[in-house]
């Protein structure tokens, strides 16, 4: 049986397709849109800022104020943002979805370019200059940096901080949360609460406290009202001036950022040890392993990611210090760290230049503890 041919259909080249203006010219408008919409409420509040300049003078009616700053900062921007939701929503379905985001967000990304982003450009830029700004000194900050001894202490104390701070923070912390969950629910909220408290505390308030505690009085001055030296005389031991011992006196200093942080780490580490598969626990307690095993080879390889991020939060928190090193000391007695000395340099000194090359010295160090964050994020983004 034979087939019967079949006649060859002449194949068709595929079209190119071609672009339509209209979809070009919808793209556009909504990128305009998007871009107008996001500066609307900026203007707006430059506008306001102009307008109502008579508020700022001194012999305005306090009521006056009050009530303009209610109305227009509450009522005002409320009023923007339902006019702006309106006018996206008589727009074509495709325009007005591309140009919702960036009407609600945009706003608060124009403004937080504005507070951080061109303040962080502008110290970079001083940082290459002199004291006051008028001249270009190229490198000469960073050189001072890293040849004079006043900022070489700094940055060692600051080195010493970042390694020795989060690791003790983190391990106590750790203990805390282990220990914790073991006790009773009711137990273990006021032992957790005790611990946390401290995080209610500023730097500023928990550096006053801790002045009690190495509070030193030479003879002849009153009484040792310090904590540590009232028991030192209590014992029958002369008082030591604890904040004037070299190198000791930043291990002191240290264990007051550790005690505000020790609460920090211990309520996320407990979250995530809560968060342990039970199963996999008892399981290897059947197998015959004890609970330093099981927590060793069970629990803190399962909570491993967030111990990464504790440990990077503390570390950050730890670069910047500067409240209690201030407060304590002034930075006297060899106890300086760069932040607290980029303060100094700053509002003490009036030197901008120092102070922003000490600023972009932070930033640099802190820069790849961000990075490496970010990739673990992603990482773990990828992996749900």
């Amino acid at each position: 049986m034979t087939t019967p041919a079949v006649a060859p259909v002449d194949e068709v080249p595929p079209q190119p397709i071609s672009e339509d203006p209209g979809a070009r010219n919808n793209s556009l408008a909504a990128w305009l849109l998007r871009i107008g919409s996001a500066l609307v409420i900026p203007a707006v509040l430059i506008l306001f800022f102009f307008t109502f300049d008579f508020l700022k003078q001194e012999d305005t009616n306090k009521l006056l104020q009050v009530a303009v700053a209610v109305a227009v900062g509450v009522g005002g921007i409320w009023l923007l943002y339902w006019g702006m939701d309106r006018a996206i929503s008589v727009m074509p379905e495709q325009i007005g979805n591309a140009v919702r985001p960036f009407a609600f967000a945009g706003p608060a990304m124009v403004l937080l370019g504005f507070y951080l982003v061109y303040p962080a450009v502008n110290t970079f830029i001083l940082s290459f200059q002199s004291a006051d700004g008028d001249e270009f000194v190229g490198l000469a900050n960073f050189q001072r940096i890293f040849t004079e001894e006043t900022y070489l202490i700094s940055i060692r104390n600051s080195v010493i901080w970042v390694i020795l701070v989060p690791i003790v923070a983190v391990v106590i912390g750790l203990g805390f949360a282990t220990l914790s969950d073991r006790l009773g629910k009711r137990s273990e909220t006021v032992a957790k609460s005790m611990i946390f408290l401290p995080m209610a505390i500023s730097f500023v308030g928990a550096s006053v406290v801790w002045r009690f505690v190495y509070n030193f009085r030479p003879e002849g001055f009153g009484e040792q009202i310090g904590l540590l030296n009232a028991v030192k005389v209590a014992t029958g031991t002369d008082p030591v001036d604890w904040i004037s011992i070299p190198l000791w006196n930043n291990l002191f200093l240290m264990v007051i950022l550790i005690w505000l942080q020790v609460g920090f780490a211990m309520v996320i580490l407990s979250s995530a040890i809560k968060a342990v598969p039970v199963d996999e626990i008892e399981a290897s307690r059947i197998d015959g392993a004890n609970e330093w095993q099981v927590f060793r080879k069970i629990v803190v390889p399962s909570i491993a990611s967030t111990l990464v991020v504790v440990w990077t939060t503390v570390l950050i928190t730890t670069w910047k210090v500067f409240d209690i090193v201030f407060v304590m000391t002034g930075g006297g007695f060899d106890t300086s760290v760069v932040a607290e000395r980029m303060v100094t340099e700053f509002f003490t000194f009036g030197n901008d230049g120092m102070g922003s090359a000490l600023a972009v010295l932070l930033f640099v160090a802190v820069l790849p503890i961000l990075v490496i964050n970010v990739k673990r994020f992603q990482e773990q983004e990828r992996l749900r």
